[in-house]
């Protein structure tokens, strides 16, 4: 090893880590709670150090360069190994302890905290720090390996990743209670084009899904108006904007109130298997292990409390 690596300290690392999160010198330093200045010196002392330049500026964007892509992958080795060894010395103590880091979704957001307590009354002293994200985002994530786990709804085919299916994501169609489509007893998709469709962002996985879906079976909406997350569509259908195709654990509370009605679609449910996902080269820590292994053998119980909420 050259000697040079010897200097590096973790402190350096974790400023650089929040820096290629943020892409932002001033959000890594509030993310640090640092002045932007100290971060700025932490990144100059670590281009010092390793006499290659980490972040270059092309227009008003920060990109990382080689130097840095491969000093990310080696800061996220070192601090997964750290944190593993603070769960096996927890382990050696008699209890499980340590945080899961966790990346989902938005559409997976509303199960989600169902699920990590349910895993925490076995395990108590665990914690969880949880990051949502969109489809696109988490898939940006996943190639530069920042996460332990993952929830996706679409994994990818293309990257060497190992998953687990463990619940059935079911897409329903929804409208406000009082909406003409309601008084129908059955209906074929190709009856809803007639109304304005609200849909996510692009690269949300749900939004893929849908027009997937909508396209195999020839319903083409003539006017669609996109929303910036499921509540925000939840909130346009219950307003009388248009019906939306979401996935009915996030509607429950208003399908149980009767705020909004479950259109009885006969193409729908459409249905997506929520996957945990992970690198399969990559090592997991005892606690992404333990909750691994969690959902593998209680499939059965994870979906009847997706039923229930």
């Amino acid at each position: 090893m050259r000697k040079y690596l010897m200097r590096l300290t973790l402190r350096q690392l974790q400023v650089f880590r929040a820096v290629c999160e943020t892409r932002s010198y001033s959000r890594a330093a509030d993310e640090m709670a640092l002045t932007q200045p100290a971060v700025s010196q932490q990144i100059r002392q670590l281009e010092e150090l390793l006499d290659q330049p980490l972040f270059e500026y092309v227009g008003k964007k920060l990109y990382l360069t080689d130097a840095a892509e491969a000093l990310q992958r080696a800061s996220a080795d070192i601090f997964g190994r750290l944190e593993s060894l603070d769960m096996q010395l927890s382990d050696l103590r008699g209890s499980l302890q340590g945080q899961l880091s966790l990346t989902v979704e938005s559409s997976a957001e509303y199960f989600v905290p169902h699920l990590f307590a349910a895993f925490r009354q076995q395990h108590p002293e665990v914690g969880l720090q949880l990051t949502v994200t969109s489809h696109a985002q988490a898939l940006r994530r996943l190639g530069v390996s920042r996460d332990e786990l993952m929830i996706l709804s679409q994994v990818p085919t293309n990257m060497n990743l190992e998953f687990n299916p463990f619940l059935t994501n079911h897409i329903v169609a929804v409208a406000p209670a009082e909406h003409p489509l309601c008084q129908h007893e059955r209906l074929s998709l190709q009856e809803l084009t007639a109304w304005p469709l609200l849909v996510r962002e692009p690269g949300s996985g749900t939004r893929q899904a849908c027009e997937a879906f909508c396209h195999d079976k020839r319903a083409h909406f003539a006017q669609t108006l996109q929303l910036g997350s499921q509540e925000a569509q939840r909130a346009g259908v219950l307003a009388g904007l248009g019906l939306a195709l979401l996935p009915r654990h996030a509607v429950s509370s208003e399908l149980a109130s009767g705020r909004l009605r479950e259109l009885p679609v006969s193409e729908l449910p459409l249905q997506h298997s929520w996957c945990v996902v992970h690198p399969r080269d990559r090592r997991l820590s005892p606690v992404a292990q333990s909750f691994l292994e969690f959902i593998r053998s209680n499939r059965s119980r994870i979906n009847a409390l997706n039923l229930s909420l």
